[in-house]
């Protein structure tokens, strides 16, 4: 009996992940769609899951978060999303930063909104 259950539970959390795969693949594939197609990196964020970093051919950039590895691989996978190992060299050179960027990223150093 417990055998059935746990097969159950088994089952039931296979096709939540196919859910949420599914789901994330689909706002990859509207951000792809946006921006002329898009690249991107599977980066480990710890207990919070894996944030899939998108980089689009017009420069833009985002990113979603899967709750775990295997999942945003799948994701990435049924949206056609090319991975890169690493977000250096040529593709991180893609990205496309604006002042807004610019001043989030010096904060206060540079007189740039606070991060509060």
């Amino acid at each position: 009996m417990a055998d059935t259950k746990q097969a159950d539970t088994a089952q039931a959390d296979s096709k939540q992940a196919e859910r949420r795969a599914a789901r994330l693949a689909k706002r990859i594939q509207s951000f792809s769609k946006e921006h002329g197609g898009a690249e991107g990196q599977l980066a480990h964020i710890g207990q919070a899951g894996t944030r899939i970093v998108l980089v689009g051919e017009d420069g833009g950039w985002g990113d979603l978060v899967a709750p775990t590895y295997a999942i945003a691989e799948k994701a990435a996978e049924k949206a056609g999303l090319t991975l890169h190992e690493e977000f250096d060299g040529e593709f991180a050179a893609k990205v496309v930063t604006g002042p807004y960027e610019w001043s989030r990223m010096a904060g206060i150093q540079l007189g740039g909104p606070s991060n509060a």
